[in-house]
């Protein structure tokens, strides 16, 4: 359990500032006992990857994204699994391309002032973390364009699990070229949904998901040269 959340934290699920999600929250979304999730924030704690912090917005926070104890976590994760997230990134683009299609085919007008908003939003963002929300955002009103709760539900169901059960985008460490890049395809997705163009839509979508899967390739890169 500490290992998958060392490595959620290196592939950028959660950036140094943010916080974790509520032990509650944990317990349901990774399927374990309120201990177990104790005893992993407790060795999260320990090896300093995070903090707790009391008060009125209290909670454990992130505090670095990579540690001794992150290299073996992420091996231990990532390495035994590895054929199944490639399958996973291939499965991805496809279902995501057609989740934009469905959008772009679909969309009524108020679905676009979601991802207008959204759109707007990481492009102004000041922070790692405020972009990490906005796209967030952004991705969930893309699958709401499409009408069908199904559709949603399997893009979520895909996003967790390439992101070790969270439903939250990788976001490495919030570089910078990552971000433009993202910003990039944001505005062409929205310009293409809005114009009712699927083919376009489906293009950029399938090329924009590629962003995630490098990031957490890259990650894996870095413990296998250490």
């Amino acid at each position: 359990m500490s290992d998958r959340l060392l490595t959620a934290i290196a592939v950028g699920d959660f950036l140094p500032g943010e916080r974790l999600p509520a032990e509650r929250e944990l317990t349901g979304l990774l399927r374990v006992s309120r201990p177990t999730v104790r005893e992993a924030v407790a060795r999260l704690q320990a090896v300093g990857v995070v903090e707790i912090r009391r008060g009125r917005n209290g909670g454990t926070y992130v505090r670095d994204s990579w540690t001794e104890s992150t290299a073996a976590a992420v091996r231990h994760t990532l390495v035994p699994r590895w054929e199944e997230f490639e399958q996973l990134f291939d499965l991805r683009g496809l279902v995501e391309g057609m989740v934009a299609a469905t959008a772009a085919r679909r969309r009524g007008s108020k679905d676009l002032d979601p991802m207008k908003d959204a759109l707007s939003a990481y492009l102004s963002a000041s922070t790692p973390r405020d972009a990490h929300t906005a796209d967030s955002a952004f991705h969930q009103a893309v699958r709401t364009a499409t009408g069908n709760p199904q559709i949603v539900m399997l893009s979520q169901d895909l996003l967790a699990r390439i992101s070790l059960g969270f439903p939250v985008e990788p976001w490495g460490r919030g570089e910078q070229t990552h971000f433009h890049q993202g910003g990039e395809d944001h505005k062409a997705l929205y310009e293409a949904i809005a114009a009712g163009e699927p083919e376009r839509a489906e293009e950029i979508a399938r090329g924009h998901f590629t962003i995630s899967a490098d990031l957490i390739r890259d990650v894996l890169e870095r413990v296998r040269a250490r």
